[in-house]
Formats: C-alpha cells, structure tokens, sequence
C-alpha cells in the first residue's frame, strides 16, 4: 500500500508539474513541447482524479471516526452512516487505482494501420481476408471511427490478397492491438459441390501510426518510385504515373499506394506506410530484447501464429489465446467484436497486475 501511496503521490506532483508548464505562455511557441506535455498530462488524467476521490476518502474515514468519539448519540449515528458508506468505496477505489497503476502501452492512443492478407487456401484465404476487412470495417464505424484504404489487392475470386488501410480514432490501438496474428477460417466453398468443409487462413498485422517524432526517417535511405496505377478507376489513373512506390534501403521494406487522388496524395500515404512499418519493426525489436515483456501479452503478434478460428457450419468463433469460445460468429462477422475484444483486455490486464505483484 505505502508502493501505491508513493507512486501516487510522484504522478499528482507531475500532473500539477505539466499543469504550470502548459499555463506558460512561453510553451506556446513550441508546438512539439505542447503536444508532448499534453499527451503526458492528458495519460496521467485518470490516475490523478482518482487519487484525489481516494484521498477524500481517507480524510472522511479519519473525520468519521473521530466523529464517533462525540457524546452526542444523534453525531454518532451520522459518522456511522458516513463510515460505512467510506469503508465500503475504499476497496473500489483502491482496486481501480491498482489498474491504472499498471504500466501502459504509450501506443495505446494512436491511430493503426491495418493489413490484411490472403494467406493458405489460396482464393478462400483471399475471399476470407475481405470478410474480415469488412467485420473490421463495422467494428470501426460501431465506434465512430474513420477509415482510410492505403492499399487495395484485389483478388478475381473476391476479397482481396491484400488490403491495408487506416483507422482513425480515440484509444484504436488500445482496442485493436491483439488482432495481428493468423485467423482460420472452416467453411464450406462457393466452388466445393460435394459440400466438404476447407480450412483457409488469412493474416491480419495491426501496426500503431507511427508519427515523425516516434521515428524518423532519413531521406537518403529511400528510393521513391513512380509507376502507371493498374486496376480500377477510368481512363486517367492509367495514363499517369499517379502510384508511388517506396523501398526503405537498409531493411528492404517496400510500401506502395495507387488509391490517392494525385501523385503527392499516394506519396503521403506510402510514406506514413513506411514510418509506421519501421516504427512496428523498432517496436518488436525492443520487446524480444526485453524478454518478459512479452510474457505478460497475449501472444506474439506475430503474424504465423494461429489466434482465432471461425467455423461457419457450427456459427462458432474461438479465441485459441484465452479459450473463449462464442456460438455467435453471424454477429462477429457483422462487426460486434465487444465480448471478445473486451475479453482480450481483461485477460491482458489480470497479466499485467499479476507481473505487478510478483
């Protein structure tokens, strides 16, 4: 407890700390030190307002009680009252507290880019690869968030081998993160008349939106080409070199765009592509070298490892990290990822507290 009380009482001194530097005209000038004194005010905001209910609680348990000492029988029956209703909040607080005390992910605020892939199954793994683009579509505008496609593969069979997009919107990461790894999908073909049931999978990486104070790029490690777009959209997108094309030298990591308005729209777009792909990489590369960061996550995030199966015959979708099973996967395609997002938090929270108090 007295842990707490210390870790508490070092985030209420830099709460109020940023609180001054903000209320300095001087920081208006600096536009990167307001971002950044903002966002580290605005992650300690929910830690900060419990600690103060927390300590008025205190204050009223001890005020209650010396309240008892009094002769007058009517003032005892009153701090009884208050002191039980005290007693009974403290536990609640002190439970919340303990959660917001788990170290957070930083990312957990920012936008992603998605990318999905057709992987085994050949035109199934694609088709698969667009329902999941379009249950992930749902889920996102179920929660008032916006979409932006990157890329788009499209498959002759339907769906797509690869679809990348953007997803806008408050707290996107902190919600989406546990969807990167390989999904199964068991189903009856369009193309199977002997109505045998085929095992496809496609791969979905979630990646939080690198922005340029997280990682910066150097120009001269790029090659940056131009090409004709191909595919969809008229006449004009194929009679100029609108699609950009970036390599990344060192690491070999190439991102493209072709769906922008103009040359300069899929250049942006490839770009923050690419600063997103390297930051992910410099993410990965930082959590294997700590090691047991990685025990208190549900799984790797790596994309070969199998995370989820969806078997339409039985209108089942399980959850192979966490064992949950749900006999509604009709609702689940439709975009209503609730249980098993919220189930996925949880189970990463009850992870972190357990590391916490070892």
């Amino acid at each position: 407890m007295n842990n707490m009380m210390e870790r508490l009482e070092t985030i209420a001194r830099r709460y109020e700390e940023l609180n001054e530097i903000l209320m300095d005209p001087s920081i208006a000038s600096d536009v990167q030190k307001m971002t950044e004194a903002s966002k580290e005010q605005a992650s300690l905001e929910n830690a900060y307002q419990l600690y103060q209910e927390y300590k008025k609680v205190l204050d009223g348990i001890e005020e209650a009680k010396e309240l008892l000492k009094e002769n007058d029988p009517e003032i005892k029956e009153i701090a009884e009252l208050e002191l039980s209703e005290l007693e009974e909040k403290k536990p609640q607080l002190e439970e919340k507290l303990h959660l917001e005390l788990i170290p957070k992910d930083p990312n957990d605020n920012k936008n992603v880019i998605v990318e999905i892939r057709g992987a085994a199954g050949g035109d199934e793994g694609n088709i698969f690869a667009g329902d999941l683009y379009r249950m992930y579509i749902k889920y996102a505008e179920s929660q008032g968030w916006k979409i932006e496609i990157l890329e788009a593969q499209d498959s002759e069979a339907g769906g797509y081998s690869l679809i990348s997009f953007m997803i806008k919107g408050e707290g996107v990461y902190s919600k989406l993160k546990f969807e990167s790894g390989s999904h199964r999908v068991q189903r009856v073909p369009k193309t199977e008349t002997q109505g045998r049931v085929h095992t496809s999978t496609a791969t979905v990486l979630v990646m939080p939106e690198a922005e340029e104070v997280d990682f910066e790029l150097n120009p001269n490690d790029l090659r940056i080409d131009t090409y004709r777009a191909s595919g969809a959209g008229g006449q004009h997108i194929n009679k100029t070199d609108s699609a950009v094309r970036i390599t990344h030298i060192p690491t070999g990591v190439v991102t493209t765009s072709q769906d922008g308005r103009s040359q300069h729209d899929n250049r942006d777009k490839a770009m923050r592509t690419m600063r997103t792909k390297l930051y992910e990489m410099k993410l990965r590369e930082q959590e294997e070298a700590i090691g047991s960061e990685r025990r208190s996550k549900i799984g790797s995030g790596d994309r070969s490892e199998k995370i989820r199966t969806y078997n339409y015959p039985q209108n089942r979708v399980t959850d192979h990290r966490i064992g949950l099973t749900i006999q509604q996967l009709d609702r689940i395609m439709e975009g209503k990822l609730e249980d098993i997002i919220e189930a996925l938090v949880n189970e990463d929270q009850r992870l972190k507290l357990l590391g916490e108090q070892q």
